[in-house]
């Protein structure tokens, strides 16, 4: 459950973190869309050395980013084997009594795992990089528009920031819990099959009991001091577009280009 980084905001001095949030939520999904079209190995070798990029700008260490990829490792393997057996196309790489391995199964692997980790590096990025209100108040911002269709703009993005800002505070309660079962005698990596799930089950409770108790102190708190959901709010903090906002979404644009670029031309 340490592993788990994607929420947690890491102060540092860097353009990134002085970045608008607005242009780093464009320039994120902007780079999630790129991602998504078939520009071959020379594209998301272009994306990989530009999500690196906006790594080491933003001061961030890849062992952090490694953290956040961890996890994903056993929807992988899973995913490999689903494809060695049922992917039957391209070269035959080897063949074990009635088990046979094709090429395509390791590329088509590679392929989304690739993409995958893209996604988590940008992503991780952008939350280690951008508090959760001025999160809020960027996605508030972006939603503005359509609040002329009835879409509840505040209420959304304080929805998201919230569940952001909630993830890592989830994960240190998790932690919590696992000691103070395994100091009860609590083994949640040995014994058998049943012995395992209901380990889990004497974790999961206690978890969502304080998850209700962390939402109910956090409405009451958000009550008491004067919190109306539709009704109209000021703002300590004005968000202001400046140069290195503009540079960095003409970035972003011009990456999601040249994928557009190279997927039509391969």
């Amino acid at each position: 459950m340490g592993n788990i980084t994607l929420g947690r905001y890491i102060p540092m001095d860097s353009v990134i973190h002085k970045a608008d949030p607005r242009a780093k939520i464009c320039a994120m999904l902007a780079f999630l869309i790129a991602v998504f079209f078939p520009a071959g190995w020379i594209g998301y070798g272009i994306l990989f050395a530009a999500a690196c990029t906006a790594i080491i700008t933003a001061k961030l260490s890849f062992s952090f980013i490694w953290k956040a990829m961890k996890p994903m490792l056993m929807m992988l393997m899973f995913l490999f084997v689903i494809n060695a057996f049922f992917l039957k196309t391209g070269t035959l790489l080897f063949e074990i009594g009635f088990f046979s391995l094709y090429s395509d199964a390791v590329f088509q692997t590679l392929y989304i795992a690739v993409r995958l980790l893209l996604m988590v590096m940008i992503t991780t990025c952008l939350t280690a990089t951008t508090k959760p209100l001025d999160m809020t108040l960027g996605i508030e911002d972006l939603l503005k528009p359509f609040a002329k269709i009835g879409v509840p703009a505040h209420e959304i993005a304080m929805l998201i920031s919230i569940a952001l800002r909630f993830i890592p505070d989830l994960i240190d309660e998790t932690q919590r819990i696992i000691k103070a079962q395994e100091s009860r005698g609590v083994d949640l990596k040995e014994g058998k099959l049943m012995e395992k799930i209901m380990a889990i089950l004497s974790l999961i409770v206690p978890l969502f009991v304080s998850a209700f108790q962390r939402a109910e102190d956090l409405a009451n708190a958000m009550e008491a001091r004067g919190y109306a959901p539709g009704e109209p709010r000021t703002r300590y903090k004005i968000l202001k577009m400046q140069a290195r906002d503009y540079i960095l979404l003409l970035i972003a644009n011009l990456l999601l280009a040249a994928m557009i670029w190279l997927s039509f031309r391969s």
